[in-house]
């Protein structure tokens, strides 16, 4: 399957041009993907925050007792 229309690699590549798709959008995709790598992490966060949060709200010291001397 050749992307580039070439039928042999046996030629100078300098002469040839683009050898892969998407050639020159390498900084694009870099940004792209450190924009999604740090809002993954924000919205991991907030997730893990509201998460603990709920947590908190739902302990009390009898509940906790209570779990406690079960084991």
């Amino acid at each position: 399957m050749s992307t580039n229309g070439m039928t042999s690699w046996a030629v100078d590549l300098k002469d040839v041009g683009a050898i892969y798709p998407f050639q020159g959008s390498e900084t694009l995709l870099v940004i792209l993907g450190l924009a999604f790598w740090i809002g993954w992490h924000i919205w991991q966060i907030r997730h893990e925050n509201a998460e603990l949060k709920s947590e908190k709200t739902r302990a009390n010291a009898e509940r906790s007792r209570k779990h406690i001397d079960r084991y």
